[in-house]
Order: structure tokens, then sequence, then C-alpha cells
């Protein structure tokens, strides 16, 4: 990976990083203060749907994070090692859990009159989506594995070589 695109692609992860600071930081608190004056009919919703925002921007946090350990590993050119499986894990399970929230806000917005129910069905579907990309990073793990493992059996080869010339 050329260092033009490592440091592209960290300018980016700098900017989501801050952004997500910022919905953290001034956003949620704005959404609670706006809230406030909610009709009873929704009023219950108030403190769920501000702690799923929370929960969600905290594991794209850890997405972002692990993103950017990767592409440190990539830069040294240490990224086939077992290192990298602990954030890779991470992500999986980040975007897992950002699936389960998406779906328990679906959860949340269901009972009642106050979100139409095709609402909460396209809710339900950005989980399965969500999920869906967990999947996807599952399948790009087996790949890193077998990627490590190849590194691993290159290296004992040369190893061998070395001791035969």
């Amino acid at each position: 990976m050329g260092r033009l695109t490592v440091h592209a692609l960290r300018a980016v992860l700098v900017v989501l990083l801050a952004g997500s600071v910022f919905v953290q930081a001034v956003m949620v608190p704005l959404l609670a203060s706006d809230m406030e004056g909610l009709d009873e009919d929704v009023a219950h919703l108030r403190t769920p749907v501000l702690l799923l925002i929370v929960l969600g921007v905290v594991t794209a946090q850890v997405v972002l994070v692990c993103v950017w350990r990767l592409l440190t590993m990539v830069r040294r050119g240490t990224v086939f090692s077992p290192a990298a499986f602990r954030y890779v894990d991470a992500v999986t399970g980040a975007f897992v859990a950002a699936a389960l929230l998406v779906f328990t806000f679906a959860v949340v917005l269901a009972p009642g009159e106050a979100v139409a129910p095709g609402v909460v069905g396209l809710v339900c579907g950005v989980s399965l989506a969500v999920l869906g990309v967990a999947l996807i990073v599952l399948v790009l793990r087996a790949l890193l594995a077998q990627a490590v493992a190849r590194e691993a059996e290159a290296n004992r080869m040369r190893a061998e070589l070395e001791g035969v010339i």
C-alpha cells in the first residue's frame, strides 16, 4: 500500500473519529435537550434512544481505532501475523454489536403508534445489513488466516533454503 493511500486513509479516520467525538460531546446533549419536550406518547423513548445512539457511536469508534491499528500493521509489513486477528475480531464484534443495537432500536420503536410499522421494518433491514457486514469481515478474517499460514510456510521454506545454501 502506498504512502499516499495510507496518509489519505489516516486523514479520513481522523475526521471520522473527530466527528464521532463531536456527536457524543455536542450533538447527543443537544438531542437530549430537544427531546425533553416530547409528547407523552413518545417520551418513554428518550432514554433508550439516546443510549442506543451513544453506544452506536462507540461501536463506530472501535472500528475506526482497529482499522487505524491494522493500517499501521500494513505500513510496517506485519499485517500477516497473528497479532492482526485481535483487531479483525474486534471489528467483527463491533459490527455484531452495532447490528444488535440497530435491532434494539427497532424493538424500542415498535410498540404503540408513534412510529409506522414500515419504518420499524426498515430499521430491522438496516440491522440485517450491518450483520451482513460483520459476516463479510468474518470471511475476510478467514482470508487473513490463510495469508498468515502461507506467510509462515514461506518463512519456513526460506529458512530451509538458506540452510541448504
